[in-house]
């Protein structure tokens, strides 16, 4: 959201700069490594399955429509794959199939982080829905209060943002971990994988630096009204 004669948004420049790298960077890299098939034949859906039962865990795995819209469901203990990864074989696939096993192992392991996003997620949604109107109408028509209610709002979002960091890094420490250790990748395989997990990751230091400046933003546009 851009105001006249606001000119903090470039603090916003080195963020997008970033977002669109992280961006390009996950798509290339997908292209690229769904294009390698594994050697081991199975489907992302076949994979995530023996993830699940060499790990002990209890979840149904499903198939979603669209594009790389594979997300756990801790609620429902639900794994949901994207048409392509669920029916795709490559390096690409079976990365993502494993990342979102690795959130199942967090939740089972009862990792910090994990359970702190999933209080969030409510908190995090309301906040961020709600700053920008609160902030905007406190802007133009002076109601300091109203400005300082959408700071407070967007600063949950934001740290929604910052605890999701961990959360990713370590699910795709854990889905990195559990591949190799399957037997279900060749050894030299792996840098792939590693590749892709990694590359996915940088979305959301992306997404994490843009949420931080732009709160950055509203509290120096804040400053400017007193």
């Amino acid at each position: 959201m851009f105001y006249p004669f606001d000119y903090t948004f470039i603090l916003l420049i080195p963020a997008l700069i970033l977002a669109f790298y992280a961006q390009s960077k996950v798509k290339s890299t997908y292209a690229t490594l769904s294009k390698k098939r594994s050697r081991a034949g199975l489907s992302g859906f076949e994979v995530a399955q023996q993830l699940i039962q060499q790990n002990n865990l209890s979840l149904r795995v499903e198939e979603t429509p669209g594009q790389l819209t594979d997300h756990y469901d801790p609620s429902r203990e639900i794994l949901r794959l994207s048409t392509g990864v669920a029916r795709g074989g490559s390096i690409a696939d079976y990365s993502i199939a494993a990342h979102e096993v690795g959130h199942a192992l967090q939740k089972r392991e009862k990792y910090g982080a994990f359970a702190l996003r999933s209080i969030l997620v409510p908190v995090a949604s309301i906040g961020s829905q709600a700053a920008f109107p609160l902030f905007f109408i406190g802007l133009i028509f002076s109601f300091r209060f109203l400005m300082d209610i959408g700071i407070i709002f967007f600063s949950l979002a934001v740290l929604f943002q910052v605890v999701t960091l961990p959360v990713e890094y370590d699910a795709s420490r854990r889905a990195y971990a559990a591949l190799t250790n399957s037997g279900i990748v060749a050894v030299d395989e792996q840098p792939d994988i590693k590749k892709m997990l990694n590359a996915a990751a940088l979305t959301y230091v992306a997404a994490t630096a843009m949420a931080a400046l732009q709160l950055l933003r509203l509290i120096l546009l804040r400053q400017s009204r007193d």
